[in-house]
């Protein structure tokens, strides 16, 4: 019996061990993308701007359109809180996204987002973003999380944008600690950092 103890709690440590490190690789998966695209702008990831703002203001100007996506196993409602803005270069803008959570539970979602065309997003500085957070909602809540935001005016100077007049900020929300999540982040990484995800979405 006590051979059978041991080979039980022996088993037991085994199956809890691959629980907490299978919740690590989600929770690490999800640093390790918020960091690379933190260091990066390439593949239409905004750079994480080490400046409050541009101390330069261009005459050129650039048409800001935002997108918004939800997982299909996520029951929220989600959208930009404004139409799109026209912007010059260097010019710092507030919005807002709106998240309601349409089911009968609590929910947790963590979003991805990429920037469209992707050559501009090294140029698309963030200075606050509700990306890759998690975010939790109740039943029948809504919650609004702001960005902040301007467009770097070294684009000006880029041969290959030198006819843009509009970008497209995109967030995709998942449910927190998902397959689907990890899916979305695997196809980061496999696709050449493209920015793009297979990911059914709604």
């Amino acid at each position: 019996m006590d051979d059978l103890s041991k080979k039980n709690r022996r088993t037991g440590y085994i199956v809890l061990g691959l629980v907490l490190g299978m919740s690590a690789l989600t929770a690490s998966s999800v640093e390790l993308y918020k960091l690379y695209c933190k260091m990066t702008g390439f593949g239409g990831k905004a750079e994480q701007s080490e400046t409050a703002k541009s101390d330069v203001i261009l005459d050129r100007e650039i048409k800001v359109r935002f997108n918004t996506d939800v997982s299909v196993n996520l029951p929220w409602e989600f959208k930009a809180d404004q139409e799109p803005l026209t912007l010059k270069l260097g010019q710092e803008a507030a919005v807002s996204f709106s998240a309601t959570n349409l089911g009968n539970q609590g929910f947790a979602g963590t979003a991805l987002y990429n920037v469209d065309p992707p050559a501009a997003g090294v140029y698309f500085h963030k200075n606050q973003c509700f990306c890759f957070d998690y975010q939790l909602i109740a039943p029948k809540k809504e919650a609004h999380f702001p960005v902040v935001f301007y467009i770097d005016p070294a684009l000006d100077k880029d041969p290959q944008l030198k006819d843009l007049k509009s970008i497209t900020l995109s967030y995709s929300f998942f449910k927190a600690d998902s397959p689907e999540l990890e899916k979305a982040l695997e196809d980061f990484y496999n696709s050449g950092n493209s920015g793009t995800t297979s990911v059914k979405i709604k």
